[in-house]
């Protein structure tokens, strides 16, 4: 399930965050986190199932368009769906947007879109 992130989720967001490859950097890391925390057009949210184990970061680009800037999971909850699962839940909650991915998320939607073109062409 898809949650909004709260001030109290901080320490959980910014582990689930310290593991994509562009926040690495404690410094970064903060300046992402002020980022959702005060910017109106950027919205941070937590993928919880027993415990939160993944978090997706987007910004409204405009009235039609989002970009996905972060997408993670626990490694420990990894190759289980959970990327695709928050990547579906933001497009039932937010369906009359068009979700695009930045530089850092495009090998993730790719893969993401490779996956589902495997699927609906295997035919048995």
């Amino acid at each position: 399930m898809l949650i909004r992130y709260k001030k109290n989720f901080e320490k959980i967001a910014m582990g689930l965050l310290s593991f994509m490859p562009t926040e690495k950097e404690l410094k970064k890391l903060q300046i992402s986190m002020k980022q959702y925390e005060n910017e109106e057009n950027w919205q941070l949210f937590l993928w919880k199932e027993d415990d939160i184990i993944g978090i997706i970061g987007i910004s409204f680009i405009d009235e039609q368009n989002l970009e996905i800037h972060h997408i993670c999971v626990n490694p420990s909850h990894r190759h289980q769906g959970i990327g695709k699962k928050m990547v579906r839940a933001l497009k039932e909650m937010l369906p009359d947007k068009s979700i695009v991915p930045t530089e850092h998320t495009k090998p993730f939607f790719e893969k993401c879109d490779q996956d589902r073109d495997d699927k609906t062409h295997h035919v048995e």
